[in-house]
């Protein structure tokens, strides 16, 4: 590669992958194929990006000599003005823990709060910013002193071809064994971040008016007219971690109450309704409603089942159960 050309070519790549990453997360890879594309994304792109921004330029072997008579030094002092390999990758991925969490924090005041998208697209945007001011910062070095990409440069496990008496010999076996460690690093993040833990599933069933003012007295139409047909908001949440279809049974209840039990005298079906919902999905059911009861000791019984219900729905084999006092006149 040429230095004059080519040394924002790495810096360009990030940009690039970052985007395509970005993407392909949002479209929804599964298994495997999300874990490969969230490691570099989450630990390692944006760290890389603000390493080459602190550090644009690249190593070298000057030294500096001292006046003997002033300082007492004689001997010259090695002057590295930039990052070796090794260091560049472990700063990356050092820097990249530390930027992640700082996007999640900042998610948490925005109004979609610690979800895939605002964190995703917080870390997509710092880390083409950071990208950008790395290539400016690499545009005012020297020429000659721009850190350009290269198989020496990009690797820990190459030497440079320029052996100074301040290095170390035989260090690859140790950048071997540190670039094995960030392997497993990178393996064990990128899945973790990939497959988080997982709650137990559940639904939630609510029941409630579309049109709720101050004057409100309850969430749902607590008054009824006998043979007329009304309409009873539903609404059915799936977190199981998968597509489930469910079925509503709404049952009108007569009951008595002595202060103690409730006791059940007279039940019919009114309705049954059928819908299939996504993971993660609100689900809006309208429920129609006719009462054939007359009376202030009635109630709506909302049964809430995951696929078909039993010959007899009751509260005590439903799923979830919604009670709603009403009055029919």
């Amino acid at each position: 590669m040429s230095d004059t050309h080519w040394w924002f070519f790495d810096l360009a790549v990030a940009i690039a992958v970052t985007g395509v990453l970005t993407f392909g997360i949002l479209a929804g890879g599964h298994g495997l194929v999300r874990i490969a594309v969230t490691i570099p994304l989450v630990l390692f792109l944006p760290g890389y990006a603000l390493v080459s921004a602190l550090f644009p330029d690249e190593p070298n072997d000057d030294y500096r000599t001292f006046d003997e008579e002033k300082t007492g030094l004689g001997s010259p002092v090695l002057v590295s003005g930039g990052l070796e390999a090794i260091e560049r990758t472990v700063l990356s991925v050092v820097l990249s823990v530390a930027i992640v969490p700082a996007i999640t924090l900042f998610a948490t005041v925005t109004p979609g709060g610690v979800t895939l998208e605002p964190v995703l697209s917080g870390l997509a945007v710092v880390t083409v910013v950071l990208a950008l001011l790395a290539i400016g910062a690499r545009y005012r070095c020297p020429p000659d002193r721009r850190f350009t990409p290269s198989l020496s440069s990009v690797t820990p496990f190459f030497t440079r071809g320029r052996p100074s008496p301040y290095e170390r010999s035989g260090y690859r076996p140790y950048n071997v064994a540190i670039g094995i460690g960030l392997v497993l690093l990178l393996a064990s993040g990128g899945f973790a971040l990939a497959n988080p833990p997982q709650h137990d599933g559940f639904t939630e069933l609510s029941v409630g008016s579309q049109n709720v003012t101050g004057d409100t007295e309850t969430m749902y139409d607590s008054t009824y007219t006998a043979g007329e047909q009304q309409e009873l908001q539903a609404t059915i949440t799936n977190q199981e971690h998968d597509e489930r279809t469910y079925t509503t049974v709404v049952l009108l209840q007569r009951v008595s109450d002595d202060g103690t039990d409730v006791t059940v005298r007279e039940s019919t079906e009114v309705d049954r309704r059928t819908a299939t919902v996504p993971d993660g999905v609100a689900h809006r059911q309208s429920l129609e409603i006719t009462p054939t009861m007359r009376g202030n000791d009635l109630r709506l019984t909302v049964l809430l089942y995951d696929g078909e219900p039993p010959a007899e729905p009751t509260a005590d084999n439903a799923y979830r159960v919604a009670r709603l006092p009403i009055e029919v006149e």
